[in-house]
């Protein structure tokens, strides 16, 4: 499975972008797909998920209301749309699939699998 990110880049505060993630390869033992971020000299940290199989999704309390994910099986793509964006939503996205994931586990960085090479989003005036 290859996963692929884009849609990064500089916004101002209060802004929006929409970032995407293609998959490529084998993705039906992939039950999950999740998206990440991590700033400068802070750890990856878990920012949305979504299920392949019913749309199911998983939000971190900090852009819960600002960021939606969602996914298009048929594309074999999913998506973050970001809005209302903060200085501190600041960082490198990564998407990434894993194959054994449950709710339990979804914000896990260590239950994925297979990880994107990430794409900068800068949110500064």
């Amino acid at each position: 499975v290859q996963l692929q990110a884009s849609g990064g880049g500089l916004v101002q505060p209060g802004g929006s972008l929409r970032l995407s993630c293609a998959a490529s390869g084998l993705l039906v033992n992939r039950n999950t797909m999740g998206w990440f971020r991590q700033a400068p000299g802070k750890e990856r940290e878990f920012v949305a998920g979504i299920k392949w199989t019913n749309g199911a999704s998983y939000y971190d309390d900090s852009i819960k209301g600002r960021f939606t994910v969602s996914r298009d099986n048929a594309k074999s793509t999913f998506n973050l749309q970001m809005n209302s964006l903060k200085p501190e939503d600041t960082g490198v996205y990564y998407c990434a699939a894993g194959a054994r994931i449950i709710s339990s586990t979804v914000t896990l960085a260590s239950a994925y699998d297979n990880w994107g090479q990430g794409t900068l989003v800068t949110v500064s005036s």
